[in-house]
């Protein structure tokens, strides 16, 4: 059975302790599209790497620029768009972190995991608006 609703969205300051509101927002998703757990857990780990990507690395924990998330039931499909109000970044030249000279690295396996966690994402704006899709 196909159900679609309306679309859900968020609108999130740039600062790193308002990365939780990502929480009640996957609730919401798992409520009206009645997301099972396995998939729930890959949708928080993806979405929490963008979103914190986009406070700390687009709006540079700038509180004043907004990170804003949408998500739709399209087709059976869940379609997540996040963006920031930064400049972007190339993501088609982001270092192999599973590359033996950057196992150490703190940082750079985000997009990696966001990559291969989802169906399809795709990238806009210079890499400032991402839109994330999961099969339900």
């Amino acid at each position: 059975m196909l159900i679609e609703t309306e679309k859900i969205t968020l609108q999130i300051p740039s600062t790193p302790e308002n990365f939780k509101l990502i929480y009640p927002f996957i609730d919401q998703l798992r409520n009206n599209w009645d997301i099972h757990d396995e998939m729930a857990a890959n949708i928080e780990l993806v979405l929490g790497e963008a979103v914190n990507n986009a406070i700390i690395h687009g709006n540079k924990g700038d509180e004043k620029k907004m990170v804003n998330v949408s998500a739709e039931n399209i087709s059976n499909t869940l379609v997540l768009i996040i963006s920031d109000e930064g400049e972007g970044f190339n993501y088609n030249n982001l270092p192999d972190p599973t590359l033996p000279e950057n196992i150490e690295n703190p940082t750079g396996r985000g997009v990696f995991l966001m990559n291969h966690l989802t169906d399809l994402i795709i990238y806009s704006n210079n890499g400032s608006t991402i839109e994330i899709q999961f099969k339900l």
